[in-house]
């Protein structure tokens, strides 16, 4: 279990550090805590039901979730909950994600990525302002937009 603590430090670290420097915006940080807790208490009710002999989360959703950023999450439940450890195939597919996540992430720094993220959060913002007829909602898409255009 050492080794999952080691890679959601040096996942930490890396965003941490990328958000310093003004790569990654601090929203994309809470994006993958948001979303590891999620899968990590999927994880968990899968565990749960496995034990128990009822309905389990299929292993598509698991996956989902993990493709979708909260792959350290489901890392530390395999390794904490000793879940979803000994299938072949789902590992493979598990580190398929992880693979993804890490590929997406080295993207975002390379100067196309910075470019596409600028574009997304400005149309983001100005859609915010034009189309959406909630002020709460509007402010709401507008503060979110500053925290990633942040740098």
């Amino acid at each position: 279990m050492r080794i999952a603590y080691v890679i959601v430090a040096i996942v930490s670290l890396f965003l941490g550090l990328s958000y310093y420097l003004g790569y990654t915006p601090p929203l994309i940080a809470l994006l993958i805590l948001c979303l590891s807790l999620v899968n990590y208490f999927y994880y968990a009710k899968d565990k749960k039901a496995a034990l128990v002999g009822t309905w389990r989360v299929p292993e598509k959703t698991l996956q989902l979730l993990s493709l979708s950023g909260g792959w350290p999450g489901a890392f530390f439940a395999q390794q904490r909950l000793r879940h979803k450890t000994k299938k072949v195939s789902f590992r493979l597919v598990f580190w398929f994600t992880v693979l993804a996540n890490v590929s997406g992430l080295v993207w975002l720094h390379s100067g196309s990525g910075q470019i596409t993220m600028q574009c997304i959060t400005r149309a983001v913002g100005n859609g915010a302002d034009d189309y959406v007829a909630s002020d709460s909602i509007s402010a709401t898409l507008i503060f979110l937009t500053a925290l990633i255009d942040k740098r």
